[in-house]
């Protein structure tokens, strides 16, 4: 017999009442790749050659380095919350979960910004190093 309350007993389990607002977030990241993504397959899809001088004039025209740099940091952030619901789901030694989730987090986040220093670079005509 139990002398706890009946919340008390189910405390720490169930809803923790932050999934909706996950689950929107990845939802609306992937609503913006839609356009995003189709945006860049047809743009590259139109080049006449898809060799460098081609993609970084391409690249350092008009809103490309926008779009393409907003479809990184997208595409980056979407990664990141799909690859934090599998850890949360399957990997239920906490201390490892919370390593794993933070070694994924600065991954995305080194990703994300090598690949946007990489469009700036390219739009911005910096020379090769």
């Amino acid at each position: 017999m139990s002398w706890r309350s009946p919340l008390a007993r189910v405390r720490g389990y169930g809803s923790a009442k932050e999934g909706v607002g996950h689950w929107w977030s990845q939802r609306l990241s992937s609503v913006a790749l839609i356009p995003l993504g189709v945006w860049l397959l047809v743009s590259l899809l139109a080049l006449p050659r898809l060799d460098h001088v081609t993609v970084s004039a391409w690249l350092s025209a008009g809103l490309t380095p926008l779009l393409l740099i907003l479809f990184v940091l997208v595409a980056a952030w979407h990664s990141q919350l799909g690859l934090r619901v599998i850890v949360e789901d399957y990997v239920h030694e906490e201390g490892l979960k919370t390593l794993t989730l933070t070694l994924l987090a600065f991954a995305h986040v080194l990703l994300a910004g090598a690949a946007t220093l990489a469009v700036l670079r390219i739009a911005l005509g910096a020379a090769p190093a």
